[in-house]
């Protein structure tokens, strides 16, 4: 079973997640001043990289909280957790 560290609540069984999406989207600061084009872009185009890849989880079962993961998706292995508003580990502060 596929083990996943929620940074709030310890290590939990991947049932108790779902996936989010991708993390560290901002979205656009004037909503009413955005093209169609960038809210598109916005709401549904996603990096689909191979490899490492930062996303967003929630603990559904657990503490209910959001938190960003990075998580290899060539091997499915989960390499650090860490929570919103963090940056991810080894990224320069």
């Amino acid at each position: 079973m596929l083990l996943i560290e929620c940074p709030y609540c310890g290590e939990r069984p991947e049932p108790e997640f779902t996936y989010g999406g991708q993390a560290h989207l901002a979205r656009p600061r004037d909503p009413a001043a955005t093209s169609d084009e960038e809210w598109t872009a916005f709401l549904y185009r996603r990096a689909n990289t191979r490899g490492v890849h930062a996303e967003r989880w929630r603990h559904v079962h657990g503490c209910g909280r959001f938190f960003n993961a990075l998580r290899d998706t060539t091997s499915d292995q989960f390499l650090a957790t860490y929570r919103i508003g963090e940056p991810p580990p080894g990224a320069p502060r």
